[in-house]
This record gives structure tokens, sequence and C-alpha cells, in this order.
């Protein structure tokens, strides 16, 4: 086997190239990347109108308003919970404090990092800091929420544009490839589609059933908001492996320091993990599983690529465009070890004959 060192010296150059794009170009990538995923849910409903005689850019209008809608409808559901929470913040906040300084001094007392630590003086501390960094948080949120707005309507109209410019650009892809092959690429363009489609409505299927069962659960032990942290926590479960810890632990910590037993606390806990081991084990594999086919493997790097790259939102989006890197690579011969190394296990092999399975087999008996 020969090993071409100007091969290897373009591959890492481009790796790294290509990195420094998606770090660089992360203002406009971020709402373009939201915004074609979403375009794939929409594209059906897009279609729909368009049969209706409705013209394509009103159609597309109405498809984003629709989601709009949805979307306020939802906001409206939970603002009377959040206005609850927001009236409660202040003595929410001090029970915090309170807690923390308990155990901390706890702690201190057992293990003795600090001389005569004392509970008010910490709590004092504590409050100074606090009320020293509000003026911060207050300016970050600011800065936060205009950087959301401006992304949210560089979304909007990014998915505008691609559901009225949608075969332009399909004709633009094919237009690229040879006469004899265009099938094959209309065809890959399209199974794309599909698996980014079926992502994204199997999470939201899957965000509804966990943030039901979780507001079950949590309206039967007598939590205060149960929709609210329920579905906070199933909406926090899209970021993969870490964001069901996050959604778990909020509502754990308000039951903790909110009332007076903490056996509350453990039954919350308790069911956001027999929650999440049903969700893993049977309604994530059956909803979401089949239609990324990537292996766990592939899953972790996008996850912690994506988190490098773009942050929050490289942990959520990197997923879905793994799969949809595995569909096109195993469209060309030379990469498709590529799309095997992604996969899932596949008992006919790369070839689709079976023959790299039985080799495989075969020099797994001489290892």
């Amino acid at each position: 086997m020969n090993l071409s060192f100007q091969k290897m010296f373009y591959v890492i150059a481009i790796a790294f190239a290509l990195f420094a794009v998606l770090v660089f170009a992360k203002p406009i990538l971020i709402p373009l990347s939201i915004a074609l995923l979403i375009s794939f849910i929409l594209f059906p409903l897009a279609k729909k109108f368009e049969k209706w005689n409705i013209n394509k850019i009103f159609a597309a209008f109405l498809s984003i308003f629709s989601i709009i809608i949805l979307i306020a409808g939802v906001g409206y559901f939970f603002s009377t919970q959040l206005i609850n929470m927001s009236k409660e913040f202040v003595n929410f906040k001090h029970q915090i404090i309170s807690a923390f300084a308990d155990i901390t001094v706890y702690i201190n007392n057992n293990v003795s990092f600090v001389e005569d630590l004392k509970r008010d003086e910490l709590l004092n501390r504590m409050k100074e800091w606090i009320g020293d960094s509000t003026g911060f948080l207050i300016s970050k949120t600011v800065s936060n929420t205009a950087t959301f707005v401006a992304g949210l309507m560089a979304t909007s109209v990014f998915i505008f544009l691609f559901l009225i410019y949608r075969d332009g650009l399909i004709h633009a892809f094919l237009a690229f490839s040879p006469q004899d092959k265009r099938n094959r690429v209309f065809n890959m363009l399209k199974s794309v589609q599909q698996v980014g489609q079926k992502y994204l409505f199997g999470m939201i299927l899957l965000t509804f059933i966990i943030g039901l069962a979780n507001s079950i659960g949590l309206l039967i032990i007598g939590i205060d908001n149960p929709f609210l942290f329920g579905f906070l926590g199933a909406a926090l479960a899209i970021i993969p492996y870490i964001g069901t810890a996050i959604g778990a632990i909020i509502p754990v910590i308000y039951a903790f320091v909110s009332y007076d037993s903490i056996w509350i606390a453990v039954a919350v806990a308790l069911l956001f993990w027999f929650v999440q081991l049903v969700s893993d084990n049977f309604l994530t594999p059956s909803i979401v599983g089949g239609s990324l086919k990537i292996n766990a493997l592939t899953a972790i790097l996008s996850l912690f690529i994506g988190a490098s790259v773009w942050g929050l939102a490289g942990m959520i989006l990197f997923l879905p465009f793994a799969a949809m890197i595995r569909v096109v690579c195993e469209e060309f011969e030379e990469l498709k070890p590529v799309a095997l190394m992604m996969g899932e296990h596949n008992k006919k092999g790369s070839d689709g004959t079976g023959q790299l399975s039985l080799w495989w087999e075969k020099m797994k008996k001489r290892l």
C-alpha cells in the first residue's frame, strides 16, 4: 500500500480550512443551518399550499406564519407559569443562597478547608458578589437577546428563500454532475432532505412525549409549575447526552430549596432518570434512531466537534448533519468506507454483497 504524503497534506489542510471557515463564519452559518433543517419540515406544507393553486411566495409565507403561530401558542401556554416563577424568583434566590451556605459550612466543618468559616459571613459575601454581578448579567442578557432576535430574523429570511428558490438550488446541484448520474444525485439530495425531515419530526414527537411524561410525574409528586419544568427538561434533552442531566438538575434544585422534605427532590430525580431510561432504550431508537443510522462514536464526535465550533447550536445541529454526510458518502465509491465507519453495523458489508463481512468474520478468528 503506497502512502502519499502529498494527498495526506491536502486532506489535513482542507480539514483545517473547513474548521476555520466554520468558526469564523459562525454568525451566518448557524442561522443558515437552522433554516435549512426547518425548511425540510415546512417543505411538505409549502407543497400542499401550492397544490391549492397558491402562489409559491405566498405559500412559503403561509408555511412560516404557521410555525410562528404554533410557537406563539406554546409560548402563551407557558407564559403564566413563567410569570409565577418570576414573582417567586427573589425568595427562590434567597433559598438557594441559604442552602448553598449551609452545605458549604457543613463540608468545611468536616473537611476544614477554611478556618472559622461562619454562615452569616458567607451569606453576606455571596449577596455582595451577586449584587456586583447583577449589572454585568443584565448587560449580558440584553446583548444575548439582541443577538438572538437578529439570528431569528435572519433564520426566517433564509427559510423563506430556501422555500421559494428550492427548484433553482436543486437544478444548480444537478448541473455539477454528469448527465448520466443526475438521477443518482437527485435521489441523494432527496435522501438528505428526508433524513433531516424525519429527524426533526422525530425530535418534536419525542420532546412532546418526554415532556408530557415528565409533567404528569411532577404533577403527581406535587411540584409547582409541572408542565414548565417537564417540557423544559424535554427540550433540553435535544442536546445529546448532557441535555438530560441539565434538564433534571433544574427541577431537582427547585424541589430541594422549595420543599421541607428532601425526598421530594429525590423523587424528582428518580422520575427524570426513569423517563430518560425508557426514552433511551425504547423511544429514541424507534422514533429518531431509524432516521439517523449513525453509530454512537459518530454521535459523540459530532457532539464534541459541534460544541467546539458552534457551542450549544453545534451540539444540536451537528448530529443530523453527520447523518446527512453519511448519506452523501454512501453515493460515492471512494467515500463508502467513511459511510461504513459512520453508520451502524451493516451485515451486508460495504459492497452490498456480504463479501466484506464474510472476510471480516474469518479475520476475527485470527485475532
